[in-house]
């Protein structure tokens, strides 16, 4: 496991974790699929992966590999409008050496090597988002975006406008900062114990996920919800979990997130990659009197004190607010 500070880690950096895990870089992008002429053919989602392999190895000398490529038509398509989409995807861009040109790999600030990272991504988002694809006469439009849990600016704004406006909870104060990320799409046999249950574990997660800073609160089970890019069919109950986790600091909230972001989890000797969502927490998990007890019945006996008197305070806290907005309701 690597014990370099999360915030001197390079976006084509890769962190080593416990128990074999390590979250590896890489470009993930969005893909939506419209008709760009008049034809009803359906979309051969085969035909339209090569060309699109073909036509970002000839824009950019990139190697794209048919699985990291997903393309998959609608199932209702005799129910949409001409103006609706056919088929949705995902790209992958997973071997990022070639941005050693842009990044120079003897590069020290961090800042600055994120920035010419998210300028070489962003252009790759333009250039190919509207493109139009020609399929044996057949035209396709394709629109592409970088997903919203990849995108770490955008959250960052997000949280701050929340905090400046005082909205979702959130006081009107710079003290009262988001600490808790929310992780999805993880498989759950790599946070479970070995040979004793294939169901996610307190304790091995616990482990794996202080590799990114100091732990309050943590919470994980089966999560069998649909991330924004998944389809139904692809859920399996039981092998996927979600994570939530508070850290006792800001800052070590902000590393973590950062880092999470525009990578994926990979175990070693596994060919498997888990393409997680992660965000931050805007609605208080933790605040739900009924998750702190369960966290406190699953978390390892280390800082139980301190940690029940961090949940007595928010349990005051949140009985406050909702006094105080019963009494303002009934003021209307």
């Amino acid at each position: 496991m690597s014990n370099r500070p999360l915030n001197s880690l390079r976006p084509t950096e890769t962190l080593e974790l416990e128990s074999g895990l390590s979250l590896v870089p890489r470009i993930k992008l969005l893909l939506t699929v419209y008709r760009a002429d008049k034809s009803v053919s359906p979309i051969d989602e085969w035909k339209f992966k090569r060309s699109l392999i073909d036509y970002i190895k000839s824009l950019f000398s990139i190697t794209v590999p048919e699985e990291d490529l997903e393309i998959r038509r609608f199932k209702d398509l005799n129910k949409r409008k001409r103006e609706e989409p056919v088929a949705r995807g995902r790209l992958f861009v997973h071997d990022l050496g070639f941005l050693s040109k842009v990044i120079d790999e003897t590069e020290d600030n961090v800042e600055r090597a994120d920035k010419k990272f998210l300028e070489w991504r962003r252009g790759f988002v333009e250039k190919l988002d509207g493109i139009e694809l020609n399929l044996e006469g057949t035209k396709f439009k394709l629109n592409a975006a970088v997903p919203g849990s990849d995108d770490f600016e955008g959250m960052k704004k997000e949280w701050e406008e929340i905090i400046a406006f005082g909205a979702r909870g959130y006081q009107r104060s710079g003290k009262m900062q988001p600490d808790t990320i929310v992780l999805k799409g993880m498989p759950s046999r790599w946070f479970a114990e070995t040979r004793v249950s294939s169901k996610p574990s307190m304790l091995v997660t616990h482990t794996i996920v202080s590799a990114l800073g100091k732990i309050r609160n943590l919470h994980v089970a089966e999560d069998n919800g649909i991330g924004e890019d998944a389809d139904e069919g692809d859920i399996v109950s039981g092998l996927h979990c979600k994570i939530v986790v508070r850290f006792e600091k800001h800052k070590d909230f902000f590393d973590a997130l950062k880092v999470l972001c525009g990578r994926s989890m990979q175990k070693q000797g596994s060919r498997l990659r888990a393409d997680y969502d992660v965000t931050w927490d805007k609605d208080g998990f933790f605040r739900d009197a009924r998750h702190q007890i369960e966290e406190r019945k699953r978390m390892p006996a280390r800082g139980v004190d301190e940690r029940d008197e961090v949940n007595r305070h928010h349990s005051r806290v949140s009985q406050f607010s909702s006094e105080e907005g019963r009494r303002k309701r009934f003021k209307e």
